[in-house]
């Protein structure tokens, strides 16, 4: 009997410790590894960002750079946008331009005023006959002048004989303010 009551004895206990260990096991260390595991993961994320941080703060100097650029390049906008049409003097800049560059055959032609608002435009088609670099000069040379103008198309064509010239066909659109009606 004695040995019946010290083998019960010895499976209380061994039990015992299986259900200390397994609570243990369950309560303590699963709930526990799940907590670091979900830290490790918080951790990583926050380094990924604060490495993303560091790149887009180095960024910042850069992209204040541009800003000056497009502000610096863009200048006074509405000094290149005249409250009047002044369409003569635009046509005769752009004729003067063109033989300042050697072009040919010129042709400027404008075409119906569009009106939005405060603003208007005007496109006006040109075709001229030259070679590469003189077209190319004739271009910046648009750029730099003081009113705005977007070319919206161009079509550049070999002539026949392959001579290096080319004939141009460009549509460019000029901008000026509407004149505000008083009331």
């Amino acid at each position: 009997m004695k040995m019946l009551f010290r083998e019960r004895r010895q499976i209380v206990i061994f039990g015992a410790a299986v259900l200390m260990v397994g609570g243990f096991v369950l309560f303590r260390y699963l709930p526990l590894r799940a907590r670091i595991k979900t830290v490790n993961q918080t951790k990583a994320a926050d380094r990924k960002a604060a490495s993303e941080e560091a790149v887009q703060g180095q960024l910042i100097p850069v992209l204040e750079g541009q800003a000056r650029e497009l502000s610096e390049s863009i200048g006074d906008y509405e000094a290149k946008m005249p409250r009047e049409r002044e369409l003569g003097a635009f046509l005769g800049r752009i004729t003067d331009l063109m033989n300042e560059h050697n072009l040919k055959e010129q042709v400027v032609t404008p075409g119906g005023e569009v009106k939005s608002g405060e603003l208007s435009c005007i496109p006006v088609d040109i075709q001229c006959k030259g070679n590469l670099a003189e077209m190319f000069e004739f271009f910046k040379g648009l750029q730099s002048l003081e009113r705005l103008v977007r070319i919206e198309q161009i079509k550049l064509s070999n002539d026949a004989d392959f001579s290096g010239e080319v004939r141009l066909e460009t549509r460019a659109v000029i901008y000026y303010q509407a004149a505000m009606a008083k009331g």
